[in-house]
């Protein structure tokens, strides 16, 4: 039996881009240190901006050169991994002792990709998972992963793994993550809506795990002072919503709404094995001789030079 504490941190990419957000997320530091937090979860996109009701000037058989100028700003906030930004999260990692999971747009040339950083206190950025398909119109920026980047990893609170958010839809990519022994599923998201905490509760029944979603924050278009196509301008751009599930898909902590904070919960293994006495979903409670699934993990690229 082991117990441990585990912690949502809800806040939002910052207008002034990434640096100030790095700066937001190490004034933190105290607060996480005091929470004795073995895991923090960070939302989806926090450092390099998630650029909600952007459209990039796009349109079906054209793009407008206004379009290509807005990209180039937003590739300007994007990170390299590793690079400057990930050593200061290895220092936070550190200093708190905490294991992070931080989203990020992570720069590859000239692609972008929608990531999830996985930073350890004793080794620092340990392994990278790339969201394998970008949703709706967030296909125009961002890149799709492939099955070289879908990591578990060892922490004290047990073994975590991520998923980013409308990937936790997927069903196939949920069973295989469930193959590689997930503990406490973590889900950065920027999804405010209720129904998002419908689809956490299930996927912490279903996969009997702890589960740490975090959303970003954002305040509404008035007070942040930008005007965003259809949305109403007193209404938070993301009202939050994180949350902590037990492995019944309990609420223990959360959900966050209307405000930044750290959620913190304790978390003890043994409700692992409690919970998957009648359900084991890549266990007892399969069917391999009916249903298998196959996970191809290469990396892929477009060019294999070979000598």
């Amino acid at each position: 039996m082991t117990i441990s504490t585990v912690a949502a941190l809800q806040i939002g990419s910052h207008p002034e881009g990434t640096a100030t957000t790095l700066a937001r997320i190490l004034a933190y530091e105290a607060e996480i240190k005091q929470a004795g937090a073995d895991l923090v979860v960070m939302p989806e996109a926090l450092l390099g901006g998630y650029p909600k009701g952007e459209n990039f000037s796009t349109y079906v058989g054209y793009r407008l050169p206004e379009g290509r100028a807005a990209f180039e700003r937003y590739a300007a906030n994007a990170i390299d991994v590793p690079g400057p930004e990930t050593a200061e999260l290895e220092g936070l990692a550190a200093r708190t002792g905490a294991h992070l999971v931080v989203g990020v747009i992570e720069r590859d040339g000239s692609t972008l990709h929608c990531s999830a950083l996985f930073i350890s206190p004793e080794t620092g950025l340990c392994a990278t998972h790339r969201k394998l398909m970008p949703t709706g119109s967030e296909r125009l920026i961002w890149g799709q992963g492939d099955g070289s980047t879908l990591p578990v990893v060892e922490t004290p609170a047990g073994k975590i793994g991520a998923a980013i958010c409308w990937e936790n839809h997927m069903p196939l990519l949920r069973t295989a993550m469930y193959a590689k022994g997930v503990d406490v599923w973590c889900a950065p998201t920027v999804d405010e809506r209720d129904n998002w905490l419908i689809s956490m509760r299930h996927i912490a029944h279903e996969g009997r795990c702890f589960l740490v979603s975090a959303c970003q924050y954002q305040p509404s278009p008035r007070e942040a002072g930008v005007s965003v196509p259809h949305w109403d301008e007193d209404r938070p751009l993301m009202q939050g919503g994180s949350v902590i599930l037990s492995p019944m898909g309990e609420v223990m902590a959360g959900p966050l709404k209307n405000q930044e904070g750290l959620l913190v919960a304790q978390i003890d293994s043994a409700e692992l094995i409690k919970a998957r006495y009648d359900f084991d979903v890549v266990g007892h409670y399969s069917r391999p001789d009916v249903f298998t699934l196959t996970v191809d993990e290469r990396a892929k690229t477009s060019v294999v030079f070979k000598k």
